[in-house]
């Protein structure tokens, strides 16, 4: 942030119960951060209560602080709200009626962090660009992220989760995107939404906060958004499969560390490449290149600037280990995405055994136990190797893969004998591919098999 912003324009953006004025230089919901002409929101959490910390933030600087309540700090400094996140949301808004950034927002069911990453590497190969920074895509996160572009970024990619209605409007109403992308439209959060046509409802709410003619990408292979109609946006589809897509696909070719294609745009052809694996990755290029050309830049330049991507976190990365490669997939999983992972596990080159490690898919709702068991089926039916799973609904998973015909299916109880078993199990050649929800942190099981092994 470096732009400073009135505190008569803040009290009456949060409607605040009093006015003060100056000026504040830093918004920040972290006391540990706060300085003097800074701002501090107290937020509440499931296991914090940032009023705690109000009296730390004035003792180091802060100009005044955001409250919903009164309480034992001095009220004359004090701005009191209804609810401080929805606060903080409408400063970030205020920050970004001030900004000239060109701001992509990215959401979906599956894909969002990578298309975020790759349509930053085709900005910043023209502007200097901004990203959300981790898991950084909530109700709360989304304002932090945009409280913290400057001036001199021309471009940001904001990415925006969800777990409920309303969710995707509020945020997206922060960040006031110039183009919006939506990946697809899986089943993450079916125990919240009821079902795809809900969840579909919820992140087409991304148009509220798109500027009125703006851009909308969105995956024109999704048998949902294919369908979507907005006469307040500019729709641009990408995809493989649909000739409809003004941004396509063809001539996939999957490497050891990297997939080639051609991109099709506007009557031209353009050799791209990604250092990712799989067709749903080829898909989340698209999208990044399209964002690119929406913005202004030339798509042999946009095509080319795919090369630079770098993956976030356990997203695909690829380790070799002991002789055998390790691919770690567990940042998250979705039906969706667990699919998407097994196709490509199963046409990548593998001297050896192709190796699923598989834990629960979370929030799934009453789908979760047939979900897991069609995972462990489409193993069969792909002809994985060998099938070792981990947690209650990895059961379902190891009773789908062994119904399904995989020779070797093994289900633990516990990571410690998975990890054991496993780096026992590995040969020089093999393919181990590790997926599951976050929340399973299958990385315990990774990095014992790293230490078993001698990465």
């Amino acid at each position: 942030m470096d732009i400073t912003l009135s505190l008569s324009a803040i009290c009456e953006a949060i409607c605040a119960d009093q006015k003060l004025f100056g000026d504040i230089s830093f918004v920040t919901t972290d006391s540990r951060q706060a300085c003097p002409g800074s701002l501090f929101v107290a937020l509440r959490g499931e296991r914090f209560d940032g009023h705690q910390f109000i009296g730390q933030a004035l003792e180091k600087g802060a100009r005044c602080v955001v409250a919903d309540t009164p309480g034992d700090y001095p009220m004359e400094r004090t701005l009191l709200v209804g609810n401080t996140e929805r606060a903080l949301r409408r400063i970030a808004a205020l920050y970004r009626s001030r900004l000239r950034t060109k701001i992509v927002a990215v959401t979906g069911s599956v894909g969002k962090t990578s298309t975020r990453d790759m349509a930053a590497a085709v900005l910043s190969s023209a502007y200097r660009t901004a990203k959300t920074q981790g898991n950084l895509n909530n109700q709360v996160g989304v304002p932090q992220t945009v409280l913290a572009i400057d001036r001199t970024h021309q471009a940001a990619v904001v990415e925006m989760g969800m777990s409920g209605f309303g969710e995707i409007e509020e945020i997206s109403l922060c960040a006031s995107p110039d183009v919006a992308i939506i990946t697809n439209i899986g089943v993450s959060h079916m125990e919240r939404l009821g079902s795809r046509e809900g969840i579909f409802r919820a992140k087409t709410e991304i148009v509220r906060g798109l500027r009125p003619g703006a851009p909308l990408i969105l995956n024109g292979d999704d048998d949902l958004l294919c369908t979507y109609r907005n006469p307040d946006c500019d729709i641009l589809l990408f995809g493989i499969d649909n000739p409809r897509c003004a941004v396509r696909a063809s001539d996939i070719q999957d490497g050891l560390q990297e997939t080639l294609f051609v991109i099709h745009y506007a009557g031209e052809c353009y050799p791209a490449r990604i250092p990712a694996l799989g067709r749903h990755n080829v898909l989340n290029a698209l999208a990044g290149f399209a964002a690119g050309v929406a913005l202004g830049i030339a798509p042999e330049q946009a095509a080319r600037a795919l090369g630079e991507f770098e993956a976030t976190g356990m997203r695909q990365r690829m380790v070799t280990c002991g002789g055998f490669t390790v691919v770690e997939d567990c940042y998250n999983a979705s039906p969706d995405s667990f699919r998407a992972a097994l196709h490509t596990l199963a046409q990548r080159p593998c001297a050896g055994r192709r190796i699923l490690i598989a834990a629960d898919m979370l929030e799934l709702g009453d789908i979760a136990a047939e979900a897991h068991r069609a995972v462990g089926a489409l193993a069969g039916e792909l002809g994985i190797d060998a099938v070792y799973t981990f947690g209650e609904l990895g059961r379902e998973i190891a009773a789908g893969a062994a119904a399904g015909g995989v020779p070797d299916v093994r289900q633990f109880t516990n990571k410690p004998d998975l990890a054991a078993d496993l780096a026992a199990a590995a040969k020089p050649g093999d393919l181990l591919w590790f997926k599951a929800s976050r929340g399973m942190k299958l990385e315990d099981v990774i990095e014992t098999v790293y230490e078993e092994r001698g990465k």
